[in-house]
């Protein structure tokens, strides 16, 4: 089955393909319009990522609102969704972009308001449909979904690379790839990927990457399989017969994971969350606070709306989901493999933030305190005895944060497994502390506070 539209379309595809393969501005909505004027993005359209196809990432870009440095010097975030196969126009218009999808009182329409918490305060953001084939995305053969990270990361970069060639104030900019959940694993291998291939290339073709940030990442599956159980046991969720009994699924997956295979690994992966959901009765493992899940259905119904697609500069013959399911089987064998190394390398090249909403049972805190103790990294040992600070925003709590070096580790309190949207001031506080050295984020100031407490042992 085709990701695309109909043989039948191709044409229209290639056109819109050509008008969109690099930067361009959005088609200004009616003044009836239920997507505003300011609401639209800077630029959006279409990345190639394989000359010899018509396959292509969608992408919305957003300037930052208020930067505090001339553009060339402002630093620039991509965005990146999970899923897999989810569309980061989820994140765009439900968690960090500036305008948010809301439905009126009787929930018959969807229109947007600000977001104050918005990612692009004081940085450009980037949303990037990932991998082909998912949201407004474009792959021109189902063979050509990617079904490994390597793939996902050539994609990538042939997106990113093109989009910084599209104006040459991009270049100078300071690169920082964030994502959630699957993205786990876009992140470190498409931050892997750049920093391997920045070895190769002149200065003037590298891409200027400082960091990485992941949100309640499913990066070494394998490590966090194993927390479900204890984790909903200490939580109080399930008895000891019940974690017993979650406890042999666990098993049972790991030890696929060690005979390599990979698809019955994902799928007794897949058993043990059914029934840990079953158990517990939650309307959603992702925040087990919530009554009813995250309302993501509102971005799917309001991007099939053929005004906002030409808004957009999207494919109008494209139906878009916000997750596919096409792009999820595709990438069914790779789910439990581990990127974990890929994370190792980039804390020895570059800055990493890990960060999680308290409030998730799925990917939350305690299975990625799991795996990053097993990490290799010369720094592990004095970053797990670094002080664990507590992080608050306006005076408030707002979490902790553990920081050694180029590691820093945030829980988020008050959020579930979309973090953005349930504390917006403070993943935008987080954000850019974060990239810009700030509070407890302060460099210095962390190295100082964990070897003064390693001298007093």
């Amino acid at each position: 089955m085709e990701s695309t539209a109909s043989a039948s379309s191709f044409l229209l595809l290639l056109l819109l393909l050509l008008h969109h393969s690099s930067a361009t501005t959005p088609t200004l909505p009616t003044s009836n319009s239920s997507f505003p004027y300011e609401a639209l993005p800077t630029k959006s359209g279409y990345l190639p990522v394989n000359p010899k196809t018509n396959s292509a990432i969608f992408y919305t870009f957003y300037e930052a609102q208020h930067p505090t440095s001339p553009l060339s010097q402002t630093p620039l975030l991509i965005w990146l969704q999970g899923g897999p196969g989810c569309s980061s126009m989820v994140g765009n218009f439900v968690e960090l972009g500036p305008y948010r999808v809301v439905s009126d009182s009787e929930e018959q329409n969807v229109t947007l308001q600000p977001n104050l918490g918005s990612w692009n305060r004081i940085f450009g953001l980037i949303f990037l449909d990932n991998p082909i084939g998912t949201g407004f995305s474009i792959a021109s053969k189902h063979e050509e979904i990617p079904r490994d990270q390597n793939t996902v990361a050539k994609h990538l970069f042939s997106a990113i690379t093109k989009f910084l060639e599209s104006d040459p104030v991009f270049k100078t900019r300071s690169i920082y790839i964030t994502g959630e959940s699957y993205a786990g694993k876009y992140v470190p291998a498409i931050g892997h990927y750049i920093l391997k291939k920045n070895m190769k290339l002149p200065v003037s073709k590298q891409v200027n990457l400082k960091g990485v940030a992941i949100g309640n990442g499913l990066t070494d599956p394998v490590t966090q399989v194993r927390t479900h159980a204890v984790n909903a046991y200490f939580s109080g969720f399930i008895n000891e017969r019940q974690k017993r009994e979650l406890e042999e699924g666990q098993k049972e997956a790991v030890k696929l994971v060690k005979m390599g295979n990979w698809s019955a690994a994902t799928n007794a992966r897949s058993r043990v969350l059914s029934l840990l959901q079953n158990m517990t009765g939650l309307a959603t493992m992702y925040d087990f606070t919530r009554r009813m899940p995250y309302e993501t259905r509102l971005v799917t119904e309001f991007l099939q709306s053929v005004e906002v697609k030409k808004a957009l500069g999207a494919n109008e013959s494209i139906v878009f989901e916000h997750c596919s399911k096409m792009v999820r089987e595709a990438l069914h064998e790779d789910l439990m493999k581990s990127v974990k190394y890929m994370v190792e390398f980039l804390v020895k090249n570059t800055k990493v933030l890990l960060y999680q909403g308290h409030l998730d049972l799925r990917v939350g805190v305690v299975s990625t305190e799991a795996w990053i103790k097993t990490m290799k990294w010369e720094g592990i040992g004095k970053f797990l005895m670094a002080e664990r600070k507590i992080w608050k925003v306006n005076g408030e709590l707002a979490g902790y944060v553990q920081k050694w070096g180029s590691l820093s580790h945030a829980l988020v309190l008050g959020a579930g497994h979309l973090v953005p949207t349930d504390q917006a001031i403070n993943s935008q506080a987080m954000v850019e502390d974060w990239v810009l050295e700030r509070g407890v984020f302060t460099h210095e100031q962390e190295e100082d506070s964990a070897s003064g407490l390693l001298d007093a042992l």
